[in-house]
């Protein structure tokens, strides 16, 4: 059955979000030996689009809004830092809600340009060890009180936190991170509250699927301006659907490190185990968060075998998931396309590209 609040019109439930962005760089590890501006300040703009049922999913995740944020910040040191702006797509989900207040989680993920990064040459920098790109991927994270003032007008105030970073594409790149608040308005022309859709929906089964990924990457050598060189990543795992809309997994990883391989052979160390010293293995854990075709998984790992270079012993990883294939019945019952990011705690490691497949 399903139930119809109200009539649906065209530019239902379509706003723009404004807001203004105050905070600090903050130093996540010890190489980063920037100097650390006073303050940061910034803008974002949120084309948003407050869903209503049409999807399945979207009930299921309690009519959450779709967006594509623009945004640009001076970090407060132009010489070494300068600003960024970025494009990200982006969800926010409700956390909590009353008739007139309501609380928000933003995640959005997109490219961002900086105008200021490491260079040894002109405009010679090399203060900036954080950034050695002017492209780099763009993470924001922000969670809002918003209060509703009429169907057409919201306010908001919150807290953010992005991060830009290459994924070790290009050498150095720890990162720059910024944490602070946020305050604005939002503008909905016909309403901001469209009709909901409401379904019976029946509970999706407890499903277990067995999982493939494979996926790889390129990173840079350790100087600035060195070479590239691919990692190749394989994943095997088995995932249990729960809620109807979340797939907790768990299973191993295995990755080929060439850049170590280069780094055994160019120093003469491990003469003849060069590839066997160059692969790590890890047992992994983690939840995908499932919205329609798209999924963001969080996984956790903790390495059983370490390459002769060694990271810490525990990992993380975030991936975006696209489903091109993704059905209840039959031998494939998954594919999908996903781009990742690895990090060691508050340290990227590498960006993948990858697909996937589900039996």
């Amino acid at each position: 059955m399903v139930i119809h609040a109200q009539g649906t019109s065209a530019g239902t439930g379509f706003g723009i979000q404004a807001s203004l962005l105050a905070g600090k760089v903050f130093k996540h590890e010890a190489k980063f030996t920037l100097p650390i501006p006073t303050l940061t300040t910034g803008a974002d703009a949120n084309l948003v689009w407050r869903t209503y049922g049409r999807k399945e999913w979207q009930q299921r995740r309690h009519y959450p809004r779709l967006g594509l944020g623009i945004t640009g910040m001076r970090y407060g040191i132009d010489s070494v830092y300068g600003s960024v702006f970025g494009i990200y797509p982006n969800i926010t989900l409700p956390l909590a809600k009353t008739p007139s207040l309501e609380w928000t989680l933003r995640l959005g993920t997109g490219i961002s340009y900086v105008t200021r990064r490491f260079d040894r040459t002109g405009p010679v920098n090399t203060v900036n060890v954080a950034i050695s790109a002017h492209v780099n991927d763009l993470i924001m994270l922000r969670s809002d009180a918003e209060y509703h003032l009429s169907d057409h007008y919201t306010i908001h105030a919150g807290a953010f936190l992005t991060h830009i970073s290459n994924g070790s594409v290009r050498k150095p790149n720890l990162g720059v991170n910024v944490a602070g608040i946020t305050a604005g308005i939002s503008y909905y022309p016909v309403t901001s509250r469209p009709a909901l859709l409401v379904r019976d929906l029946r509970p999706l089964p407890a499903r277990y699927l067995f999982q493939l990924r494979y996926s790889m990457s390129l990173v840079s050598a350790y100087t600035w301006g060195g070479p590239l060189y691919p990692v190749y990543i394989t994943t095997a795992y088995a995932s249990r659907r729960w809620r109807s809309h979340n797939k907790v997994f768990a299973g191993l990883d295995l990755s080929y490190h060439q850049s170590i391989n280069a780094f055994l052979r160019n120093n003469g160390l491990e003469a003849g185990h060069e590839p066997q010293r160059s692969y790590k293995a890890a047992l992994l854990a983690g939840n995908e968060f499932l919205l329609g075709r798209v999924g963001i998984t969080l996984q956790a790992g903790v390495y059983i075998r370490q390459a002769y270079l060694r990271r810490e012993d525990v990992y993380q990883k975030v991936t975006l998931n696209y489903y091109c294939i993704q059905r209840e019945h039959g031998a494939l019952k998954e594919l999908f396309f996903f781009t990742g990011l690895k990090t060691h705690l508050n340290v990227a490691e590498m960006g993948e590209l990858g697909i996937g497949l589900g039996l």
